[in-house]
């Protein structure tokens, strides 16, 4: 059986270039689930660009990067993620920093946003995880 994926935004749902509504794999696949990456320099163990939800959310997308390619996969594998921002972050910010991330590759993933009074590593503004995969056939 050949694997896919198909991003399908449903007749009478919005669409938006910075996500899709939903995601189908089917076949052969692997599957990677990302734990929640934020913007903390592994080597150092410090959070990079305090009170900066921009450079955060570079630093926590370098962060997914690094997963990914540990897994053998790249950006355009992830299908789902869900953003966990700090309460009152500009979210503006922080999607110009995901476009251009993202670049020009279609099919954005599926989202959740969530906005929260704390994450639990202090001067975190942004968590994300992610779930990416990979057609095998």
């Amino acid at each position: 059986m050949e694997s896919s994926i198909q991003y399908v935004n449903p007749e009478g749902l919005h669409k938006n270039p910075a996500f899709s509504q939903m995601v189908v794999a089917s076949g052969p696949v692997k599957t990677l689930y990302i734990g929640m990456q934020n913007p903390i320099d592994g080597p150092t163990r410090t959070v990079v660009g305090k009170g900066d939800i921009k450079v955060q959310t570079e630093k926590t997308l370098a962060n997914i990067d690094l997963c990914l390619q540990a897994g053998g996969a790249g950006r355009e594998h992830i299908v789902m993620w869900t953003i966990f921002i700090l309460e009152g972050q500009n979210l503006q910010a922080g999607f110009e920093t995901f476009q251009k991330w993202w670049g020009n590759r279609p099919n954005p993933p599926a989202n959740s946003i969530l906005s929260v009074s704390t994450l639990w590593i202090p001067d975190v503004l942004i968590g994300i995880e992610a779930i990416a995969v990979v057609p095998l056939g």
